[in-house]
């Protein structure tokens, strides 16, 4: 299981959780500017392009607030490089696993980096790339794993996340002019240095061909024991010796710890064990509960307390948060709040059994103000379907 990574509530210890409705994910955009500030200066400082991953983040409505510290944004296909071009401005770097034929065109009008997967898509797509004046990159395999799941990790045995280092011979496709990894997942930062390292060989062999090294994601360069001056002193040194500009795709480091989900207790039951039901659900609202899996922290859980297994309304029988400490059993109508849900959260939220989706709304903890910026009803439900 992978361990919550959150540093504890911060800001959001006193929040009034009635003030939203439930459910709902609340972003302190102080906790998201401070974040950009550390990223902001590690890109100085490193001279490196610092860009938000959108699949992990993707609120528009904080869009003037990101774009003033960061350079741009990475997308994962077509939709994310028109919200990248129509709200967030800089430079646009788009990846995926795969292109479409009938999608390429638009993409590339849309970003300045695409970045393919294979040489089969570089041969296929190269000119179109070309012709719109993007740049094409290659991402590769460099089958050095350092991650902990592997359903997370990139480099596990037959995964179809970049081209293996050794089918390409030490050779690139004659119109790249990127490389990319991503091989990380919340990580710190010896495990980059030590793919970097087996990257290295590679490097020293195609270097004279690129203009740019992308290290990907997978960063979570903001926690408070990040290794940051390492992280600049590797990427200057990457500078320096290969004349190439780096960048990093940021997504979790961006809105770590900067957002809650707030949830109410719908009822409380009891087999072999409290089990309290909420309107917060695992498989609709936090899928990577499951998937990961992992348990989120919980505000003011009660390390000592008497156990409540947490669980959601759908019908899925696994739709279990986990089991939390409390000193006295929840009652209908209390609300909860699990910390650390701006990430891969709410860009993840489905309607599955017809669950509500979460209402999305901004907080400043300095001037407190706080405001509702979408929420759903059954016409976002009913639209998706026909």
């Amino acid at each position: 299981m992978m361990p919550t990574q959150s540093a504890g509530a911060g800001r959001f210890a006193d929040f009034d959780l009635t003030r939203v409705p439930s459910p709902c994910f609340v972003v302190d955009e102080v906790a998201l500017a401070h974040n950009l500030a550390i990223l902001q200066a590690l890109g100085t400082a490193a001279n490196a392009n610092i860009l938000l991953a959108l699949k992990a983040f993707s609120m528009w409505e904080l869009a003037p607030l990101i774009s003033a510290h960061l350079d741009g944004c990475c997308a994962s296909g077509l939709w994310e490089a028109k919200l990248a071009r129509a709200r967030f401005g800089g430079h646009v770097s788009t990846y995926a696993p795969a292109f479409k034929s009938d999608e390429i065109a638009e993409i590339a009008h849309l970003s300045d980096h695409v970045i393919v997967n294979t040489a089969q898509q570089a041969a296929r797509f190269g000119a179109q790339i070309g012709a719109a004046q993007a740049e094409l990159g290659l991402r590769v395999n460099p089958m050095h794993s350092e991650g902990q799941v592997a359903k997370y990790d990139p480099c596990a045995p037959g995964s179809r996340l970049g081209t293996p280092l050794p089918q390409l011979e030490g050779t690139l496709p004659e119109m790249v002019r990127g490389l990319h990894i991503h091989t990380l997942c919340e990580q710190d930062f010896a495990p980059l240095a030590r793919t970097v390292d087996a990257l290295v060989p590679f490097l020293d062999k195609v270097a004279a061909q690129l203009n740019w090294l992308n290290l990907g994601g997978g960063h979570l360069v903001t926690r408070p024991d990040y290794e940051r001056e390492a992280l600049g002193e590797l990427i200057n040194a990457l500078t320096h010796k290969y004349g190439v500009r780096v960048y990093l795709e940021l997504g979790t480091a961006v809105a770590f710890d900067a957002g809650i989900l707030v949830g109410e207790v719908l009822d409380v039951m009891e087999n072999d064990g409290a089990v309290a039901v909420l309107d917060v659900s695992a498989t609709c609202h936090m899928p990577d509960v499951l998937e990961a899996p992992y348990r989120p922290a919980l505000r003011d859980e009660q390390a000592d307390g008497d156990g409540v297994r947490l669980a959601g309304p759908s019908c899925l029988a696994g739709d279990v948060i986990g089991t939390y400490g409390f000193s006295a059993p929840p009652q209908p109508g209390d609300r909860l709040a699990f910390l650390d849900q701006a990430h891969y959260s709410m860009v993840k939220t489905t309607t599955f059994n017809g669950v509500p989706l979460p209402a999305l709304a901004v907080w400043n903890s300095d001037t407190d103000a706080l405001r509702v910026v979408r929420a759903f009803d059954y016409a976002d439900f009913e639209g998706r379907l026909s």
